[in-house]
């Protein structure tokens, strides 16, 4: 399935449909009074946010969706069929823009919610709602409304407990592919990730959402490479682990290079809580893998940090992922209760 997290659509809701101009004909009542009935309403259209989706694609082969339309009113006082509702689901994290995306409309995050972008017009009022002592026989029936219609644009943020950052190549779709049920396309080279994977991970009987976001690079944040794309699922992340691949020359350039694109988009980015791991240590020997965690040690030091953890993993081998599991845990715990 294509991962889609950006569409444009049109709604037009049902129209009401138009009221009756009847009069009631009977044996032995030549003269009786209106019954024309009312129209039905038009059906609106819906939005329901769901668990079950993460992408937009369903809006991809189809960008016109109107709702039906209430049926006319009859004689003897019968009213149309209201036309039915039109419900589009739509994945957690999306947000409903104006066509020119100068106003968000909603923001859907909660499993079930609904909001009711365009509403159906009303049914039409029959005859028989005019007659009065001045006109006992009106023949005036009122016409039924137009349905609303709106063009909105759809954006699509992923909502996961913790998310994964890193260089190209750092090891994040092996990680990811380890820890959960996810099966991401794995590869030895840049790039391997085009879109961001969601897959739950289960640590000591305890169960969370983690993201796979798509390699990072230099000047992601103006545009370059894929991260201009995807930076803005790191918003809805209540956590970030942070992959650092152990085999890099520069593993203090490799994180600082992540921290610069992610105050690039937006500096609350940076206010998150974070986890991070050198991962691929089983490539390395102990005394470049001690060398490495001081490095990164060193510069969080100056970077603010008192105490900076490291921890050293190997997606390969799994060593140490246990650890980092344990900790992403206790954070999304906290994050959850914010």
């Amino acid at each position: 399935m294509h991962f889609i997290d950006e569409v444009k659509i049109h709604l037009k809701a049902g129209d009401g449909g138009n009221g009756a101009s009847s009069f009631r004909r009977e044996k032995f009542i030549s003269h009786g009074g209106p019954d024309g009935g009312d129209g039905g309403r038009g059906g609106s259209i819906i939005f329901e946010c769901v668990k079950d989706l993460n992408t937009l694609i369903d809006f991809r082969f189809q960008q016109h969706f109107i709702a039906k339309s209430g049926v006319r009113g009859h004689g003897a006082n019968r009213s149309g069929i209201s036309g039915d509702d039109m419900v589009l689901k739509v994945p957690l994290g999306t947000q409903v823009f104006s066509e020119d995306e100068s106003e968000m409309i909603t923001d859907l995050t909660t499993h079930g919610e609904r909001v009711v972008l365009v509403r159906g017009g009303r049914g039409g009022l029959g005859n028989s709602n005019f007659k009065s002592s001045i006109n006992r026989a009106p023949t005036h029936a009122q016409k039924g409304e137009e349905g609303e219609q709106l063009c909105v644009k759809l954006k699509l943020k992923l909502l996961s407990d913790a998310g994964l950052l890193g260089m190209p190549n750092a090891g994040k779709s092996t990680f990811l592919a380890i820890t959960t049920r996810a099966k991401p396309k794995i590869a030895d080279y840049p790039f391997t990730t085009l879109k961001p994977q969601l897959g739950v991970v289960c640590v000591d009987d305890h169960e969370f959402v983690l993201a796979d976001i798509p390699g990072l690079i230099k000047g992601a944040s103006e545009g370059k490479g894929l991260g201009d794309r995807f930076l803005k699922h790191v918003e809805r992340c209540g956590v970030l682990l942070h992959l650092i691949d152990g085999a890099a020359e520069d593993v203090v350039e490799n994180y600082s290079t992540i921290r610069d694109e992610l105050k690039g988009y937006s500096p609350e980015l940076l206010e998150k809580s974070e986890v991070i791991a050198l991962n691929k240590i089983d490539l390395l020997s102990e005394e470049e893998v001690k060398e490495k965690t001081a490095a990164l040690k060193k510069f969080l030091k100056k970077s603010g940090q008192k105490n900076p953890k490291i921890f050293a993993i190997s997606g390969a081998t799994q060593d140490g992922v246990k650890e980092v599991l344990r900790e992403l845990w206790k954070m999304v715990v906290v994050s959850r209760s914010v």
